[in-house]
């Protein structure tokens, strides 16, 4: 089970995965071995996932996000492999989420400017047959995190 020095030291690595060992054990309160320990096997479990470096998009030239909201005819299992091969070779497609409601998938975009969206719109619609597809301009990001809440942690 995930414990307070768990969720903090999760809290320190989702801020700055580069931290220092020590200065993580000096931070929650944990020698440096307990807390290498202790990361090791937030690792072993898969509660920590993977390590990233989260980039700048401005300076890699990727300012704008749009949202892409897709409606779809076919639901089959072959249907839904080429949809997930046609995102896979898009790298502008930075997420995408099946949904409830009026619309089946939504898409999140980064691109360089808003008339790039049409070269994807044609890369994607080239590889997959879609029913409905609308976009969304995002005109300023209020929030935007990558850390997620640790109090829900539970043990895996």
């Amino acid at each position: 089970m995930l414990d307070s020095f768990d969720r903090r030291i999760l809290g320190l690595l989702q801020e700055d995965a580069d931290l220092p060992l020590q200065e993580i054990a000096d931070r929650i309160g944990l020698s440096a071995s307990a807390c290498s320990r202790r990361i090791m096997r937030l690792r072993q479990e898969g509660t920590i996932a993977r390590r990233v470096a989260v980039l700048d998009r401005k300076r890699m030239n990727l300012p704008t996000t749009v949202f892409v909201v897709i409606r779809t005819t076919r639901h089959a299992a072959d249907w839904l492999e080429e949809f997930r091969q046609a995102l896979a070779a898009i790298p502008e497609i930075v997420e995408v989420h099946r949904l409830t409601g009026n619309f089946d998938y939504i898409l999140k975009l980064v691109l360089p400017n808003v008339e790039h969206y049409d070269t994807i719109y044609k890369a994607l619609v080239r590889r997959i047959e879609l029913s409905d597809v609308s976009a969304y301009i995002s005109m300023e990001t209020l929030k935007d995190e990558t850390a997620l809440p640790t109090g829900y942690a539970a043990a895996p």
